[in-house]
């Protein structure tokens, strides 16, 4: 049989291509190719599977089996011998397939009578698509060139699945990119959008999987992989004195591009019948497959790096990619596998929305999407793939859902969504100077949330009072080195201008756990989130933290001065922070700097331990703030990026709000000023039940100021107490239920 195939499967191609340009379409053409693989491989039997649902295989054509069979035999993910070929991703070869581990007996496919089976996957970049099958009825194992012969061809299939080769009167499949989708993933800043999708990575589509000459495609090849080595060595020069670790990862890069390994399989894939475009992504299909198996990170990181080289092979190749002169659409929702903080503020606010596969909830990004109040959904697996730029998209960050091309029903609920919110937003509207007045006479401090420049000219039109925590670690996260002093006494002094006179609260650098700098050399840490992070950082590197203290002295330049220290755990580590604040003001009153006409020191809490600290310690600091979204992870255990556990502790729990009374009473008894900063302090519901506790006074993003106040002003703390206080007597684990039926017995 392997000598049927010529020279690795290039006349089997060719009759693919003949039977891709033929005028039948949809099931015609799936039933046609499914003869020519037989006939040119000598099989009794060749099928193709394809995926219904993701986790559905169905037949979609054969050859050889009984034809009742196509589109009725279906099989799960896993079941049989095609559904381990498709979850495992990995070629099945058995010379007697009834007797092989994992066979499914599927009689109305007439499949017993044949003993041989050979299948493969069919993918494309990692994603499979389906499985292709032949069988025989004579008892024997398929070569090494036939397995490779099969994969060439499934292979093609993935490419001409992609260019809607299978589409039609009575076709197989639908048309990739044309249908509706929903992807249901990680709420990670609350909105909701409507527009357009532009990729962050703009997809590369092969157009041409099949080559009539393999010696021009070889020196294509050779001359695309030359101009990339090129590219990758001056990107080295580049780099000259960067620090080692950025040197090795763009090391690793050149390793691959020499690789004499990589290019010798793709040599070989073109002399079988394929194109250089189509020997690229068949390597980095398998390279992806791989990757998904691999657990250490380092070869992760490795096999990462072989894909972003092949992506840029293949823009070589098609001239594809960024530089095509596409143009952004007006309304642009973005969509990556992943992005960093600097590029996405290079979009800026032109971006309606932000999709990401990858990513998390304290992820820089999603830092960055709440600062300019985009909506965003991380973990929307597979999108990249499935979208395309310009394809109508809608963004639900309230449940963290994404409708890609969406049919006309959910258009219309949508939009009667975003109408609701608009119109709810004007009703907020009027009442954006009125004060966050209870019912019964409590007055709120409602403060925003910021971290970027660009924030702060919402700040008059959320009515918000002042600014309740200033991330600081924005401008060091979004640049390749240290900023200077020069840069940050500016930066403040520009953030508390555009304040006109309204209270900044300025958290100091909160690096480390999920906030890595990448000019600073990373911790290999077990549990980052509970290590060497924000204060940490800053007591063990006290240059750091002491030039942004003068910075900030600088900036406020005889103006009132809020500082706040993050992730204080203890006393002790207050004492040592306000230490260097106090000797800080000292050097820079003797080096003949203005001082801030009253300066006010403060911490977070965000760990259950300072709840417990001395009271010297409430005395001592000026104001303290809760942390809620810290907080909340550690005193359930449970961490707010792993999705498994983080929906299943509810801040209305009633052992939490017991905990945060007790904050309340101690700072009541020592005269302490006390917030709570955080997602929580932004939610109507949450804000209400904070109130009735005690707390006077929440900071949150500005989108939530109007929410929040409209709930308050409507609302009688005492009645909400009373509902919290029989909820905890009933012994129910949340308020929740409770004061949900209240506020229905309200309206």
């Amino acid at each position: 049989m392997a000598e049927r195939l010529e020279t690795g499967s290039r006349k089997l191609l060719g009759r693919l291509r003949d039977a891709m340009a033929s005028d039948v379409e949809g099931q015609a053409r799936l039933d046609k190719i499914t003869h020519l693989i037989g006939d040119s491989m000598g099989c009794e039997v060749c099928s193709i599977y394809l995926f219904r649902d993701e986790d559905t295989l169905e037949l979609c054509a054969t050859e050889g089996l009984n034809k009742d069979a196509v589109h009725q035999t279906r099989m799960k993910l896993g079941e049989g011998l095609v559904g381990m070929v498709a979850r495992d991703r990995q070629v099945v070869n058995a010379a007697d397939a009834p007797q092989a581990k994992g066979f499914r007996y599927m009689p109305e496919t007439g499949e017993e009578i044949f003993s041989s089976f050979l299948g493969v996957p069919v993918q494309r970049l990692g994603e499979v698509l389906g499985v292709l099958v032949v069988q025989s009825k004579s008892s024997r194992a398929y070569s090494a060139d036939e397995v490779y012969a099969l994969e060439v061809v499934a292979m093609v299939l993935a490419e001409m699945t992609e260019l809607g080769a299978f589409v039609g009167e009575g076709a197989a499949m639908s048309a990739r990119h044309s249908q509706p989708v929903m992807f249901k993933g990680t709420i990670g800043q609350e909105g909701a959008a409507e527009g357009h999708v532009w990729l962050h990575e703009p997809r590369v589509v092969v157009t041409n999987p099949i080559a009539d000459d393999p010696h021009r495609e070889m020196e294509r090849l050779r001359e695309a992989v030359e101009q990339l080595r090129v590219g990758v060595d001056k990107m080295l020069e580049l780099a000259g004195q960067q620090d080692n670790d950025q040197r090795q990862v763009l090391e690793a890069y050149r390793m691959f591009a020499n690789s004499k390994g990589w290019m010798r399989r793709m040599e070989e894939d073109i002399s079988n019948g394929l194109s250089a475009e189509a020997a690229v992504e068949k390597e980095q299909s398998l390279a992806r497959a791989r990757m998904g198996k691999v657990t250490d990170n380092y070869l992760r990181e490795r096999l990462s790096d072989l894909d972003d080289l092949s992506n840029r092979l293949l823009r070589i190749l098609t001239g594809q990619g960024a530089d095509t002169g596409a143009e952004m659409p007006a309304d642009p929702i973005l969509i990556a596998r992943n992005i960093g903080p600097a590029e996405l503020l290079d979009y800026g606010r032109s971006l309606k929305g932000i999709i990401l596969e990858q990513g998390s909830v304290g992820s820089h990004a999603a830092i960055v999407a709440r600062a300019l109040a985009i909506p965003l959904v991380v973990h929307a697996n597979r999108i990249t793939t499935e979208a395309l730029n310009g394809d109508h998209i809608m963004v639900d960050g309230e449940q963290g859902v994404v409708h890609l091309r969406p049919d006309d029903n959910v258009v219309t609920a949508f939009r009667d969504k975003i109408a609701m919110l608009a119109a709810a937003q004007e009703r907020y509207a009027s009442i954006r100077d009125k004060p966050a007045e209870t019912r019964d006479g409590a007055v709120l401090s409602l403060q925003m949330n910021a971290g970027l420049m660009a924030d702060l000219p919402s700040l008059p039109n959320s009515g918000a009072e002042g600014v309740g925590l200033f991330r600081t670690e924005l401008q060091f996260l979004v640049r390749n080195q240290m900023p200077r002093r020069s840069e940050l006494v500016a930066l403040y002094a520009r953030v508390l201008d555009a304040a006109q006179g309204k209270r900044v609260v300025f958290r100091t650098l909160d690096i480390g756990s999920d906030k890595v700098l990448p000019y600073m050399k990373p911790n290999d840490e077990p549990n980052p989130a509970l290590g060497w992070r924000a204060i940490r950082v800053g007591l063990d590197k006290p240059g750091i933290m002491r030039m942004q203290l003068q910075a900030l002295i600088r900036a406020a330049d005889g103006r009132p001065l809020t500082v706040m220290f993050p992730f204080v755990a203890q006393f002790e580590e207050y004492r040592e922070a306000r230490k260097l604040m106090e000797k800080t003001l000292a050097a820079e009153e003797r080096l003949g700097h203005v001082m801030p006409a009253s300066i006010e020191i403060g911490a977070m809490l965000e760990t259950p331990s300072l709840a417990f600290a001395p009271v010297k310690f409430f005395e001592e600091v000026d104001f303290l703030s809760i942390g809620g979204n810290d907080l909340k992870q550690f005193f359930f255990a449970a961490d707010r990026e792993n999705e498994r556990v983080r929906r299943r502790y509810d801040t209305l729990n009633v052992s939490f709000l017991s905990f945060l009374e007790g904050i309340v009473e101690r700072c009541h008894a020592t005269g302490t000023a006390l917030s709570f900063c955080g997602e929580d302090a932004g939610r109507p519901v949450e804000a209400l039940c904070l109130a009735a506790i005690g707390l006077r006074s929440l900071s949150m993003r500005p989108a939530s100021i109007g929410p929040v106040k409209n709930l308050l002003r409507r609302s009688n703390l005492a009645e909400v107490r009373k509902v919290i206080a029989d909820a905890r007597h009933r012994g129910e684990m949340s308020v929740r239920p409770s004061i949900m039926e209240w506020l229905r017995e309200q309206t």
